[in-house]
């Protein structure tokens, strides 16, 4: 049975092991962005296109990365405190 997302015909969905691989890879990214093309080399498996391009609409959406022009970047931030403190602030 195939789905589709944003036009996409789906005929695979990822599974939890490989988004969390994906995620994994992002987030100890050294450098600040990190292209598609450079996201599959560091993979340690080999991801379909599609599948990965699934994941990271998943993940932006998540409002765990920024999906931009010049590449992709980690932009969650599990900071307790940081978290905290916009909850209890005001809003302008």
């Amino acid at each position: 049975m195939s789905q589709k997302l944003e036009g996409m015909k789906v005929t695979h969905w990822p599974t939890l092991n490989t988004v969390i691989m994906v995620e994994e890879a992002i987030r100890e990214n050294n450098d600040s962005v990190i292209t598609v093309a450079e996201l599959k080399r560091k993979l340690p498996r080999q991801v379909n296109h599609n599948t990965l391009i699934i994941i990271l609409q998943y993940l932006e959406k998540s409002n765990k990365i920024a999906f931009g022009v010049r590449g992709i970047s980690w932009i969650h931030n599990e900071n307790p405190i940081l978290r905290k403190a916009i909850s209890e602030g005001y809003s302008i």
